[in-house]
């Protein structure tokens, strides 16, 4: 497949470049379901922004017999490794992260919510709620809880690996707490039923985990012979004139142009579970707003609005993941 990267680029504006701090995308992705070939998808309408996330789905069960499944919904794994750690998480939701809800045939599915916490390979959850500890690593409440146990309790988590000791000076002399460690996995699900010889329609939508940078090095003569550069080259199927339009933005100044950045990962591969490829498949990305910079990989891929670009495939069976880069215009200074 050819690749092609979608760009519009219009005047920049330089600015004085700011520290690029940066937080990390989490990839999700559509339903996941067992292997079933009963059930095509006879089309799938995604739509991806840094707001939502939506997805459309037309299931046919093509045989003379009921098909009921389970579907599955998995959120991306949330783990904290070490203090400095920043990910994109888009609610302060402990148990629907991302938000997320679902319809069938355009009635509202109440799913059900499986977590689990899982540290050094081993499954916690059981420790981790016998001490009544919530199991959202991330949010400031699991670790304010994290420091009310007793310090024996404090050891007894550490050497499990669910858990570390911080020390630091926050104007009060050196504190001591007790931070979250562990993995978090969760997944929504309900149990389906596809009738014989039907149509089943499927949607749903969530908020994306969006990673950020404040500003973007991309193209910066320093980065440019930089490993995660290359990587990034290639991932966003960046085309030189996103990069020409970088250079002119900050040339005479700092080597930060002025436009910061934005990262979203999504799992396409989920929709090769069905009996055979997706008969129509469509996808559209929005970068928000107009004077951003949008650069992915695609195929055929056509402006449709001012800020939204459309890729649509026939008989498509999804590979790996799908990889969007929005580059920000930032405000005058």
């Amino acid at each position: 497949m050819r690749k092609i990267a979608i760009a519009l680029l219009l005047a920049a504006t330089i600015v004085p470049a700011k520290a690029n701090d940066s937080s990390a995308e989490l990839a999700t992705g559509g339903l996941v379901f067992v292997r079933n070939d009963a059930v095509e998808m006879r089309a799938e309408d995604l739509f991806i922004s840094t707001a939502e996330i939506r997805v459309s789905y037309r299931f046919f069960n093509k045989t003379a017999n009921d098909v009921t499944v389970h579907v599955a919904f998995p959120m991306p794994d949330i783990a904290v490794e070490h203090p400095d750690q920043d990910i994109s998480v888009p609610t302060q939701d402990p148990v629907n992260i991302l938000g997320f809800v679902t319809k069938v045939n355009g009635a509202p599915v109440a799913t059900k919510v499986e977590q689990h916490a899982v540290a050094g390979g081993v499954d916690r959850t059981a420790v981790l709620r016998g001490l009544g500890i919530p199991l959202a690593p991330h949010l400031a409440a699991t670790n304010q809880a994290l420091d009310r146990l007793p310090r024996a309790k404090w050891d007894e988590l550490v050497g499990m690996g669910l858990a570390a000791v911080e020390e630091f000076d926050a104007g009060k002399g050196k504190e001591r707490h007790l931070s979250a460690r562990w993995g978090l996995r969760t997944t929504h699900y309900w149990q389906q039923t596809f009738p014989a010889r039907q149509e089943t329609a499927i949607e749903h939508r969530y908020k994306p985990s969006v990673g950020g940078s404040v500003m973007t090095s991309l193209g910066a003569s320093f980065a440019r012979n930089e490993q995660w550069h290359a990587e990034m080259i290639r991932k966003y199927c960046i085309e030189p004139n996103i990069v020409r339009a970088l250079d002119r933005a900050r040339r005479g100044r700092d080597e930060a142009a002025p436009y910061s950045e934005q990262r979203i990962e999504y799992i396409l591969k989920t929709g090769a579970n069905w009996s055979g490829p997706i008969g129509d498949f469509r996808l559209v990305v929005d970068k928000g707003d107009r004077d951003s910079l949008v650069s992915f990989c695609g195929d055929g891929v056509k402006k449709i609005a001012p800020t939204q670009f459309e890729m649509r495939r026939k008989d498509y069976t999804p590979q790996g993941n799908f990889a969007v880069l929005i580059l920000k215009r930032l405000p005058k200074q």
